[in-house]
């Protein structure tokens, strides 16, 4: 083959699939390799090489230097190898440029099907090399087909799927619509690079909000983090780096352009824009507005938070099937607890009572548990010596004392509620035994069918006024 040929057909294919000019030619250095073992078998010691200057893919047959010749194939006199190198010994290995229309059309046909098949694996590295680095964009593409309700997609080059997990539920697409999606993931298959793609992960939310809000994309507006239940309703914590930029204001937009243009890709998905604050208590309230907080009690042990609100705002802070307090605590990353004031101020009384009751506790050791953060009987139960002894007027003597009776009062409530189930179950067995003692006390007298009393039953006229 001549140099113009190869470096057209070369570049041509390039250009074509996208593949390198290095991939391409070592393709087709291992392509006529095979076709040489294939016309001469494996033993031979073929090399096989790109010519730069010359143009053109050589082959070599390497034949060791012998005395005495036992396979000719592989093996080759010192006479005629002199005649090859004048300065060749026994032991040296020669080679000698093989002439490539001798392979034949199996040999060919073989080294087309190398190639073939080098091309396509080629293609494959070249798709999954573009897309990798890619993870977390957004792209458009044309759903091409609906398979067993995973959305195929057409991204030109290649293909993505939308799987059913990572769509969002009611959204229907036909075939043709456009459709916009976050990569998830590029997984490397034999089949072909796989790229799967998403409409429900909270990147998708934040990517959106990027591509809208110019102050995100410069670094003026941070969002510090998001929570989604994709199609129903999303919230988004934002922060400036600008005292002069109001961060919700930036999302907003002028008359609320920016977050309607994100609404509106999400298919009508509510979303709230709250601002971020470094103190978890207020992000946490942030984070539930609308609704008002009365107080809100942290422990920061456990990461949780007992969050207090009027009695009219529970539903609100709650939210329509408990929404609202699932989105912020996945915002806020703290585990919520959510109380209306009346119960709450039910709990405390009910927890004031149980430490009163408690054996040598007054009122004036009650108010220093509770100013110190113990509000109840079972939190006492469940403090070691060296926490209650950081209490005014408490020793380590009286703090071991408190333990065993917060202990005993516990168990002994505990125990005031086991009667309950027993009387349940003697109630059962003495039905039975009631039962048994009907079914010996048979006669044989017939029983004087009763009339039904009620609504139903048919009241006769007396005829008396």
């Amino acid at each position: 083959m001549h140099m113009s040929d190869i470096k057209r057909v070369v570049e041509q294919v390039s250009k074509d699939k996208g593949i390198s000019r290095e991939v391409l030619i070592k393709a087709l250095e291992e392509a006529l390799k095979s076709a040489a073992r294939k016309k001469f078998g494996n033993k031979m010691e073929i090399e096989v090489q790109y010519n730069e200057e010359v143009g053109e893919i050589e082959v070599f047959q390497f034949k060791e230097v012998a005395e005495v010749i036992t396979e000719p194939a592989l093996e080759i006199s010192l006479e005629e190898g002199r005649k090859l190198d004048p300065d060749c010994e026994i032991g040296d290995s020669l080679g000698t440029k093989m002439d490539t229309s001798t392979f034949g059309r199996i040999a060919a046909q073989s080294a087309k099907q190398v190639i073939i098949q080098k091309i396509k694996d080629a293609e494959k590295d070249a798709v999954f090399a573009s897309f990798i680095d890619r993870k977390g964009e957004i792209l458009n593409g044309i759903v091409q087909r609906i398979d067993r309700g995973d959305i195929i997609v057409n991204l030109g080059q290649t293909e993505g799927i939308v799987p059913v997990r990572e769509q969002v539920p009611r959204e229907g697409y036909r075939r043709g619509d456009r459709i916009r999606a976050l990569i998830l993931e590029v997984l490397h298959e034999s089949r072909g690079p796989q790229i799967i793609l998403s409409r429900t992960h909270v990147v998708f939310l934040i990517n959106l909000f990027k591509m809208e809000v110019p102050e995100i994309s410069e670094g003026i507006v941070k969002i510090m983090g998001a929570a989604r239940e994709p199609g129903v309703r999303a919230k988004i914590a934002v922060a400036s780096s600008n005292a002069d930029i109001d961060p919700v204001g930036a999302c907003v937009g002028m008359k609320g352009s920016r977050v309607q243009n994100v609404v509106q890709e999400l298919r009508g998905e509510k979303i709230d824009i709250i601002s971020w604050h470094v103190d978890p208590a207020r992000y946490v309230c942030n984070a539930l507005a609308p609704a008002e907080i009365s107080r809100v009690i942290i422990d920061e042990a456990n990461r949780t938070m007992e969050v207090i609100v009027p009695d009219e705002f529970l539903s609100i802070a709650i939210g329509k099937r408990g929404q609202n307090v699932r989105l912020a605590s996945r915002l806020a990353g703290w585990h919520l607890d959510v109380k209306s004031e009346t119960k709450y101020s039910e709990a405390m009384r009910s927890g004031y009572d149980s430490l009163l009751a408690l054996t040598g506790v007054g009122i004036s050791l009650a108010d220093a548990l509770y100013e110190k953060g113990f509000f109840s009987a079972e939190e006492i139960s469940k403090a070691s010596v060296e926490d209650l002894i950081q209490v005014k007027g408490i020793g380590e003597e009286s703090a071991i004392k408190l333990i065993d009776a917060s202990e005993q009062a516990i168990q002994t409530e505990t125990a005031e509620d086991e009667p309950t189930a027993a009387i349940d179950t003697a109630g059962d067995q003495i039905v039975e035994a009631t039962a048994e003692t009907d079914e010996t006390d048979e006669t044989d007298e017939p029983v004087e069918p009763v009339e039904p009393v009620g609504p139903a039953a048919a009241v006769e006229p007396t005829g008396e006024e």
